[in-house]
């Protein structure tokens, strides 16, 4: 089972979008995918139609008397499922400081469920806390949403040296540029510059088009809604390049 998170520090830069799509695309490839929505705002859990609410809230999963395999739900993609977001989310951080080992309190309840899924996506919250140190310790890569801008690179920055300062287990970093208006010369020669500079920003960026936007009217992946849209082939190409960084084959699992 490989662990996705979509994070970064900043709100409203793209993570659920890019976990969402990315989340269906790995489901059409044949792939077994769970994707968890741990924002409290619950984005993720409104564009597949699910109720945000997991019933004794996070403190029932954080101390196991509720297991994750529990509050699953199905979506409408053969392939996908979800484990809801719950308001009490916003308590996590002061749950997991009272659990054991609380770093790693997160990939231990997800390990019941290597039978069970080939894939599970993180849509985080935006923070630096308890949680998305768990988060790190969990994911095997950490995607990395940003608005090509000096401020995103800086945050960028930020979160590559927190990573270096972590244990034996680091997750690989692919930053994203995503929301990017070609129209702004900022956004043009740091969107095409950085990645020719740097081996962890993607070459795919994910441009700032209506179709993205509109997600949240028809409430379904653009990959699944737009397949033909341009924002649907910049997502597939994405998803292409996040896979290979993890030698993850694009074939059907099993053929």
């Amino acid at each position: 089972m490989k662990i996705f998170a979509t994070y970064n520090i900043k709100g409203g830069v793209g993570k659920t979008a890019t976990a969402v799509n990315l989340g269906y695309l790995a489901a059409r490839d044949g792939y077994r995918v769970l994707l968890w929505d741990l924002d409290p705002q619950a984005a993720a859990s409104f564009l597949f139609r699910a109720r945000p609410r997991v019933k004794g809230g996070g403190k029932a999963l954080i101390q196991g008397t509720r297991s994750l395999d529990g509050a699953i739900k199905g979506t409408d993609f053969d392939n996908l499922d979800l484990l809801p977001a719950d308001f009490t989310y916003r308590n996590l951080d002061l749950l997991l400081d009272a659990a054991r080992k609380p770093a790693r309190k997160l990939g231990r309840l997800l390990g019941p469920l290597r039978s069970e899924y080939d894939i599970v996506f993180l849509d985080c919250p935006p923070s630096i806390s308890l949680l998305s140190e768990n988060v790190l310790h969990a994911a095997d890569l950490l995607l990395i949403p940003l608005i090509p801008t000096t401020l995103s690179v800086r945050t960028l920055d930020q979160l590559t040296e927190f990573v270096a300062e972590m244990g034996r287990h680091r997750p690989l970093i692919l930053a994203v540029f995503s929301m990017v208006d070609r129209r702004k010369r900022l956004h043009r020669e740091i969107a095409e510059g950085l990645p020719a500079q740097r081996d962890d920003v993607a070459a795919t960026t994910i441009p700032a088009i209506s179709a993205v936007e509109r997600m949240s009217v028809q409430r379904a992946p653009v990959t699944a809604a737009a397949p033909r849209s341009q924002a649907a082939r910049h997502y597939r190409e994405l998803w292409r390049e996040t896979s290979d960084r993890l030698g993850i084959n694009q074939a059907r699992p099993g053929s």
